[in-house]
């Protein structure tokens, strides 16, 4: 028996009741992404019934779809990866984390700088890979690393591999970890490191991206189902998100299909286990890039992925979780995440697919996971329990 998240990073279905608090009422990933494509191409995921959540050009309804569908409100404040994959396992997060749209205090950077030992550069909200070809040229110079950030709650840290090693940019985040503290307590840090020799050839590395996180405040059923033996491996950058707590491994990835691959084979030699999987593409390459072709062609690609790999690979007594943690509107005006419903797509052989409706909080996927396993988690309320 194997319960499998799978998180379309970013990818909602339509603003949420409170979007006006967050300034985007009208945002909907999915609907406009489908639209900009003149229709999706995601017969697995119609199959499933992706179309039964909302109106997608491309996508019919299915009245015989394969998995229970509807949608999730978050109850978190904030719009980000981390709150939102919290909430999944248990924990609501009421005060949202610091965000600097106009960089960090003087203070921040001259203690980070100290600690380190080199100054930097940058300290703007940024694009990535923008600022890697504004600011690169000087960082090779200089040898001092790019700091930025985003409408998100992150300090970001991005270094050639030739000029700082790997290993010697995640101690410098570490270092960061340990100067961001309240008021100042960004949710994540972020190792960005990259390669190449010049403006228009730099490369980030995103399969040695790695995040140091703030740890849950509070328990959560990955730390409820390592309490009682159950392995928990993650797909990607999720376990970073947990700070590692009761993962039984991180398995990095460097794209959505590799991801996907990966997941595959361990469902062809794990036996009971959680996997818990994070897409990061749709977010990171297409959302925040204003992509809505490429976010259209992503999701494609995993459609048939699912179809090829994950779906053969269950067995009768698997469960199948597809949803998201946020919305990341590539047509929307700016480039941040954007405050949605997000999908919900459960799939096990077992049991008649259903309308799930609007559920109250994310927490309920974790309720869920905690019922597969026979336990009992008391945030959120199960799927199983309304059947």
């Amino acid at each position: 028996m194997r319960a499998i998240v799978i998180v379309m990073d970013g990818t909602g279905c339509g603003n949420a009741p409170d979007a006006a608090k967050y300034g985007d009422t009208g945002a909907n990933t999915l609907g406009h992404v489908a639209r900009a494509a003149g229709g999706l191409e995601v017969p697995v995921l119609e199959g499933l019934g992706l179309g039964n959540i909302a109106p997608l050009e491309g996508v019919r309804k299915n009245p015989g779809a394969s998995a229970s569908w509807g949608a999730m409100r978050e109850l978190s404040a904030g719009k980000d990866t981390v709150t939102g994959h919290w909430e999944m396992m248990g924990v609501v997060n009421e005060t949202p984390f610091p965000t600097y749209p106009h960089g960090f205090p003087p203070g921040v950077i001259r203690e980070f700088e100290t600690r380190i030992g080199r100054k930097s550069l940058g300290n703007r909200a940024a694009s990535g890979t923008e600022i890697i070809k504004e600011l690169g040229e000087e960082h090779l110079e200089t040898g001092c690393p790019i700091v930025y950030t985003s409408a998100d709650s992150v300090f970001q840290v991005a270094a050639h591999e030739e000029v700082i090693p790997v290993d010697e940019l995640y101690d410098i985040c570490q270092a960061a970890r340990e100067v961001l503290v309240h008021p100042n307590h960004v949710c994540r840090v972020i190792a960005r490191p990259f390669r190449g020799s010049d403006r228009g050839h730099f490369q980030r590395m995103n399969e040695l991206r790695r995040d140091f996180s703030l740890p849950p405040p509070g328990r959560t059923v990955i730390d409820l189902l390592a309490e009682n033996g159950v392995p928990v491996y993650s797909m990607g950058k999720v376990a970073d998100m947990f700070s590692m707590r009761g993962f039984t491994e991180k398995i990095k990835t460097k794209d959505n299909l590799d991801n996907i691959e990966k997941t595959g084979r361990l469902l062809m030699k794990s036996d009971k286990c959680f996997i818990f999987s994070n897409l990061s593409d749709f977010d990171t390459v297409y959302g925040h890039r204003n992509d809505p072709a490429g976010f259209a062609r992503a999701l494609a690609e995993f459609d048939a992925a699912l179809g090829k790999i994950i779906l053969p690979a269950l067995e009768d007594d698997d469960y199948l979780f597809i949803t998201a943690d946020h919305g990341c509107d590539p047509v929307f005006p700016g480039t941040d995440h954007t405050r949605e419903m997000v999908p919900m797509l459960f799939y096990n052989r077992n049991i008649k697919a259903r309308a799930l409706g609007t559920r109250e909080g994310f927490a309920g996927l974790g309720a869920t996971i905690a019922d597969i396993f026979g336990m009992g988690f008391p945030v959120g309320k199960s799927f199983l329990k309304d059947r």
